[in-house]
């Protein structure tokens, strides 16, 4: 098994960054596909982001290709999203997933991931 805490959301103005971190413990990091979704009220979980086992094995949603970078530190068991160029449509709740340890690469899909953390709010404002 493995624990994720997420941290790093907070409140910003639209054009602005944030880094969010999901540290992990328990079972070995390196060996988790890890994904970044999100939550808006009233809405399904999203994908915005995922690595595979090989750090430079990344996937992004469309909306955020250029702007989001996932990276994973299995050094230190972090998974980081650096956001910049924030937009009010991406406030939400953000969550990040491990999928594995039997899998290799990310999926897009919430389903495929077994371990969440409880999420940290993002907030955009215009």
């Amino acid at each position: 098994q493995v624990q994720l805490v997420e941290s790093g959301g907070g409140l910003v103005q639209a054009g602005g960054s944030l880094r969010l971190s999901c540290a992990a413990s328990g079972s070995s990091f390196s060996t988790y596909a890890m994904g970044w979704f999100r939550q808006a009220p009233g809405k399904e979980r999203e994908f915005v982001a995922g690595i595979s086992r090989n750090p430079l094995d990344t996937y992004y949603v469309d909306s955020t290709k250029g702007r989001f970078t996932i990276s994973r530190d299995n050094a230190k068991n972090t998974l980081y999203l650096q956001m910049n160029s924030l937009k009010p449509e991406d406030t939400a709740v953000y969550y990040c997933g491990a999928r594995g340890p039997s899998y290799y690469r990310a999926s897009r899909n919430a389903d495929d991931y077994t371990y969440w953390g409880q999420g940290t709010q993002v907030t955009v404002s215009s």
